[in-house]
């Protein structure tokens, strides 16, 4: 449970810098970021395996690619769900959702030479 609420407090602070450095992206206050963390957690887990699985013709021609564009759809999913977030556009759903994932994967790589 404790590493949940960790794992939910670090999603919420990273799509708060996303907020800052993606013009596009507004988060209006802790609340909303801590509840879009919860979201795309949800939306992450139900929804985007079921997409993947449909557009996988579509990420095999691309190499891979498309999965970006699925990440992009889940983050403006998630904000459509959460009062007080807003993702104004496919390019700053694509920006968001790419430092967003960046950051997951610097955060567990520090995460992961602590542990």
């Amino acid at each position: 449970m404790l590493e949940f609420l960790a794992h939910l407090l670090v999603t919420s602070i990273l799509l708060l810098v996303v907020a800052n450095f993606v013009r596009g992206v507004v988060i209006e206050n802790w609340s909303s970021a801590i509840v879009t963390a919860l979201l795309l957690g949800i939306v992450n887990a139900i929804i985007r395996p079921l997409i993947v699985l449909l557009t996988l013709p579509l990420t095999i021609l691309t190499f891979g690619l498309f999965l970006l564009v699925i990440n992009a759809l889940m983050l403006q999913l998630a904000a459509a769900l959460s009062p007080g977030v807003k993702v104004e556009g496919c390019g700053a759903a694509l920006l968001g959702s790419l430092m967003l994932s960046i950051l997951n994967l610097l955060v567990g790589i520090v995460a992961g030479g602590l542990g």
